[in-house]
């Protein structure tokens, strides 16, 4: 999971002395000891926890190559989502049954949610990473892509390991999650619950430990009970486009009026909605509820959570998704490119990584309104050529 909860809410005081990104190792460490101990962490703990820290150069070229991210929605999914996996989603929800019942019962997240990230963060817990987790998020920290959220990870590492529940050697993800269901220390310390009622939190070794830890996470954030998340519909040729995107949220009666409808039963139409498009006009389209954006806190990718939204209804019972006859994708070159050129005429698209992120639908859909496109926020060869 990658949630980027604010610093307070893991009972963690701001820093008062961070230190500028980069620079000398030992220093860094030096004042993340310091930020520790303001913290209450005892220095022995602190000592410990600091006793083998070492930069992680692998970690950093993965943080720099995230190129899976490029693929588009139905590409991405089509690799993801297999029947093996929905066959075996089912299976595993019927030999954790009772744990989903109390999560459903008491929390209101259902399990195709879980069953979905848990699939798809470690194939329901097969592999949860190699790297060396608590040097992965010294690293991080001390890197200056991201530091305004690895900084506070590391302390929040090193306040569990003062707890005696995070060992320096555990293995996870290069970016410094651990368990099944992959949470970072933050999270862990607000939401790691035992799920097994053994007295242990092991997000690694007990499913249900960390399919609960999940599920409070996600109430934490506001799950919504009894309400969809994402659902599959058919759209107009008529509709105009400009009114699509996952910032703007609607009423689901007035998508209603407007001619949209639900592929499989009725939409729920005293909710609002973003209209979600993610290969434009001719490919899939989905209502996105207010519980999907919960979802876009685990990951901020809009394609793998826009698939795990998916497959969790899949999961549900929900149909294979109509993939459309969409405009060919831009290769990565050529998002590039068109990154570069949506730069130049004022648009803040964020880093030029041949991504479509966010910040890059918002401004491909304002060039396509400007240009007399159909303003769906995919990007087409036609707008480059405009570009």
């Amino acid at each position: 999971m990658r949630f980027v909860l604010p610093l307070v809410a893991a009972g963690l005081a701001a820093p008062a002395f961070a230190q500028d990104c980069g620079g000398d190792w030992s220093l860094f460490l030096d004042e993340l000891k310091a930020e520790a101990l303001a913290t209450g962490v005892p220095a022995e703990d602190a000592d410990r926890f600091l006793s083998g820290a070492r930069q992680d150069p692998s970690v950093l070229e993965q943080d720099r190559g995230q190129g899976i991210f490029q693929a588009d929605f139905v590409t991405f999914s089509r690799r993801l989502i297999s029947q093996d996996r929905v066959d075996r989603a089912a299976r595993l929800a019927g030999e954790h049954d009772a744990t989903f019942d109390r999560i459903e019962t008491d929390l209101g997240v259902p399990r195709g949610i879980l069953l979905a990230f848990w699939a798809f963060e470690t194939d329901f817990g097969q592999v949860q990473g190699d790297f060396d987790t608590t040097n992965a998020l010294l690293t991080l920290a001390h890197d200056c892509r991201r530091p305004e959220l690895f900084r506070p990870e590391a302390l929040a590492a090193m306040r569990l390991h003062a707890q005696g529940r995070w060992d320096t050697d555990v293995r996870g993800a290069w970016a410094g999650e651990i368990g099944q269901v992959q949470m970072l220390p933050r999270d862990i310390l607000e939401f790691g619950s035992d799920g097994d009622g053994d007295g242990i939190v092991d997000l690694k070794g007990s499913s249900d430990d960390a399919l609960l830890s999940g599920a409070r996470m996600l109430a934490g954030l506001g799950w919504r009970p009894d309400e969809p998340w994402l659902q599959e519909v058919t759209v107009p040729d008529s509709l105009d486009w400009s009114l699509t995107g996952l910032e703007k949220p609607r009423s689901a009666s007035e998508w209603a009026t407007l001619g949209v409808a639900a592929r499989e039963g009725g939409i729920a139409t005293d909710l609002p909605a973003a209209l979600v498009l993610p290969l434009g006009r001719k490919g899939p389209a989905f209502l996105a509820y207010p519980n999907f954006s919960l979802l876009t806190e685990w990951n901020q990718s809009l394609t793998y959570v826009l698939t795990a939204g998916y497959f969790a209804t899949r999961i549900m019972g929900a149909p294979v998704y109509d993939a459309g006859e969409p405009d060919p994708a831009l290769s990565g070159e050529e998002m590039k490119f068109l990154q570069q050129r949506l730069q130049a005429r004022g648009h803040d698209v964020g880093e030029i990584d041949g991504i479509l992120g966010a910040r890059t639908r918002v401004a491909v859909q304002a060039e396509q309104v400007r240009l007399g496109l159909p303003a769906d926020a995919w990007p087409t060869q036609a707008l480059l050529d405009a570009l």
